[in-house]
């Protein structure tokens, strides 16, 4: 008979920048799932993985600094070890700032659960000068230690045995090794302890010291779950915790929790200087060699515009050799399907709908690639955390702080994860304020509008064109958010201290991992939104079928082979007749395409243009671009798979080329530059719309965000086309 397999949950927990990532990646590699955790938009993903005969799932905690109730990371890290006790915690330790990193260590131990650290990044710990005595570290306590580094992957092995070993043994922190606080600090917390186990049930389910020094603390979250499990019974029990908390404030004119903290610290500093021994002359920190140089006031901020600059020049000029690969790949598989399915609707949906319309979207996709590879290796050298700290300046500009960066920095990827993560913004002013200029920072989703609009009219200048489009997203973003700070939302923002990570050399595994958790959103949309968008694009566009013609195209068209053949049969030279054979199909090619034209143009879709197209018409957009904008309302990439399929057409030779047909169309440069200005700012997708509302909850806050983001678009689009004109630009 098979042995059976043993399973165990491990949970990962560590501070930010702790290589706690780099750790979960080298645990599980590719076997991953990223989601939400339920009822919160903070990041959750697990791995799996086989191991000597023992299956592990790997729950990789949001990053966090303490266990404490003061952001929704921290509430998600504590109430998953609390609720759904998983067989064994491992704490990711930054090796290099262990003082920093043993905090959430002390906590989790208190906890009273089955615990293992990881010292992690060992080589950045031995080039400062710093020898941790691991022996000692285990001995002090009582807790399997494992070291390990990283981005190298060394250690993995080692740290896999140990985590099955603690899962299969189970033992929990002994009573002796953790925290022990001042004599009228523990004296409150017995007594609180008293009156919880006489209110508490016997199946009370947390450990009742850990939940006794919470209540002295004054956790809310913690309160409010007591008050959850007992009724009426918790109100001897906090009368007894107001008590306490009144009696120590008194007698040291602070808040126990301020105390309790810097006894914890005390507790560390103790440890380090048993276990830690630092060189008398440690060589010179590398980060802060780098820093003197990235985050100098002077050079700063230019290089950070270089490097943004460079990253968006790459995305265009080496994504254009993979773009014309799947370009011609798209051509081929049209003339393909052309060639096997019957003439007819079905065609001509297949054809010129979903291929049009997804194709024209799915070529941008090494772009999109590259883009997140590249804001992966800012992520992974510690780079973006320098980004922030030198955007806090302009951040004050709009009387926000550098932690409101954040957010804003992820609304380069997408602005509904983006809008998410204002949650953990203290301050309501400043969330509202951040989610009201997110928008203005442009998403991915856009990139493909501003690449097929600059690589048409500005080809060699496209990279510089695009990076000039995202300063303008953030220019307007500061002067926005000064005009509301002083307005609208008026006060002070709440203070915020920034750290700065040690550089790291990034893994290639896990930037590729990075770059396709965030491309599969890409391709996702590619199955799903784009290609029923496309598909109802289509539909309009091409119905009604039997629409009465400003010309009679059939007869011109039996006219022109009439003409041909005469011509033809008239000619007695064999080259003088293939020459006339090409003149008279691309003259039969230009006008079906004529009337393909017209006949969109008197389509469902091409009467909502004209109807709606005086309001565009000063901004130089045509009736098609007019349609491609509305629909970009669903998703920016829908604009550009709109313009694919109003633009082409089976009988124009030349329709599998967008770039081409916007050429032929007439639209200008400077048509295409107002075009990406007001994709850049007006109303942002259907589902940031939605988020905006679930976290403003206020449909007076979405709908002044949809209103002026669209009257900003605008007139930014008509001060370029129309200042350009009167310049004589174009």
């Amino acid at each position: 008979m098979a042995k059976k397999t043993e399973q165990f949950t491990i949970a990962l927990a560590g501070n930010p920048n702790s290589g706690k990532t780099t750790t979960f990646n080298n645990l599980t590699g590719t076997r991953q799932k990223v989601g939400n955790w339920p009822g919160v938009t903070v990041e959750k993903k697990l791995g799996h993985i086989s191991h000597k005969g023992h299956d592990l799932t790997v729950v990789d905690l949001p990053g966090t600094y303490s266990l404490t109730a003061f952001s929704i990371e921290e509430i998600v890290a504590r109430n998953f070890v609390l609720n759904e006790k998983p067989d064994l915690v491992v704490d990711v330790i930054d090796a290099s700032n262990l003082e920093r990193s043993l905090y959430l260590a002390t906590q989790l131990r208190e906890l009273d659960i089955p615990v293992l650290f990881v010292l992690n990044m060992m080589d950045v710990a031995a080039a400062r000068g710093h020898t941790v005595d691991i022996k000692k570290l285990s001995e002090l306590l009582d807790v399997p230690v494992v070291t390990t580094v990283g981005n190298k992957n060394q250690g993995t092995g080692d740290l896999l045995d140990a985590i099955i070993d603690a899962a299969k043994n189970r033992k929990a922190a002994p009573v002796h090794r953790r925290v022990k606080y001042s004599r009228d600090i523990e004296d409150a917390v017995a007594r609180v302890r008293e009156k919880l186990n006489a209110s508490a049930p016997g199946d009370f389910p947390y450990n009742r010291r850990w939940t006794s020094i919470k209540l002295v603390e004054g956790d809310s979250e913690v309160v409010k779950t007591v008050e959850k499990l007992l009724g009426e019974k918790a109100k001897l029990l906090f009368e007894e915790v107001q008590k306490q908390r009144k009696h120590i404030s008194g007698l040291f004119d602070d808040e126990p929790e301020i105390l309790m903290t810097e006894q914890r610290y005390g507790f560390i500093a103790g440890i380090m200087r048993e276990v830690v021994k630092s060189a008398p002359q440690a060589r010179a920190d590398m980060s802060r060699s780098i820093d003197l140089v990235l985050t100098n006031r002077y050079l700063g901020f230019p290089l950070f515009l270089f490097f943004i600059w460079a990253m968006f020049q790459l995305t265009f000029t080496l994504g254009a050799y993979p773009m014309e690969w799947i370009e011609a790949g798209v051509e081929l598989l049209s003339e393909a399907l052309v060639a096997i399915l019957p003439a007819g609707l079905f065609a001509d949906m297949i054809v010129n709908g979903v291929i049009a319309g997804v194709g024209a979207v799915i070529v941008f996709l090494p772009n999109i690639l590259i883009l997140f590879f590249c804001i992966a290796i800012f992520e992974d050298t510690g780079y973006m955390a320098r980004a922030a700290f030198l955007m806090d300046k302009v951040m004050h500009l709009m009387g926000l702080h550098g932690k409101s960066f954040i957010p804003l920095l992820m609304g380069f990827g997408c602005n509904v994860p983006a809008i998410m993560a204002t949650r953990t913004l203290e301050n309501e002013r400043d969330r509202i304020l951040t989610i009201l200029i997110n928008p203005l920072m442009s998403c991915s989703a856009r990139l493909p509008v501003y690449i097929l609009l600059a690589g048409t009219f500005f080809a060699a200048r496209a990279g510089t064109v695009i990076f000039g489009i995202y300063v303008l997203g953030i220019v307007l973003a500061v002067l926005l958010g000064r005009l509301f700070r002083s307005t609208i939302l008026r006060g002070e923002s709440a203070p915020f201290v920034m750290e700065l990570p040690p550089y790291r050399l990034p893994m290639l595994k896990s930037l590729f991992l990075h770059m396709w958790d965030r491309a599969k959103m890409f391709l996702k949309k590619m199955g799903g939104i784009i290609l029923v968008g496309s598909i109802v694009i289509w539909f309009l566009s091409s119905f009604p079928q039997n629409v009465t013609l400003s010309f009679d195209y059939e007869a011109a068209a039996q006219e022109l082979a009439l003409q041909h053949e005469a011509v033809i049969a008239a000619a007695d030279d064999e080259g003088k007749i293939t020459a006339l054979a090409e003149e008279y199909e691309l003259e039969m090619a230009r006008l079906m395409h004529q009337q393909e034209a017209e006949a969109r143009e008197r389509s469902y879709l091409g009467r909502m243009g004209k109807t709606i197209a005086p309001v565009f018409e000063p901004l130089g957009f045509d009736w098609r671009g007019t349609v491609a904008i509305l629909s970009g309302f669903v998703a920016k990439e829908v604009v550009v798979s709109t313009l694919a399929v109003l633009h082409s057409s089976d009988d124009d030779p030349d329709s599998a080329n967008l770039s081409e047909a916007l050429l032929r169309s007439g639209m200008t440069p400077l048509a295409g530059l107002a075009m990406m200005a007001f994709v850049l700012l007006y109303v942002p997708c259907l589902a940031t719309v939605a988020m905006v509302r679930q976290e403003t909850r206020s449909w007076q806050w979405t709908g002044f965000m949809v209103v002026y983001s669209t009257v900003l678009a605008w007139i930014v689009a008509f001060v370029i086309f129309q200042g350009g004109r009167a310049m004589g630009l174009g």
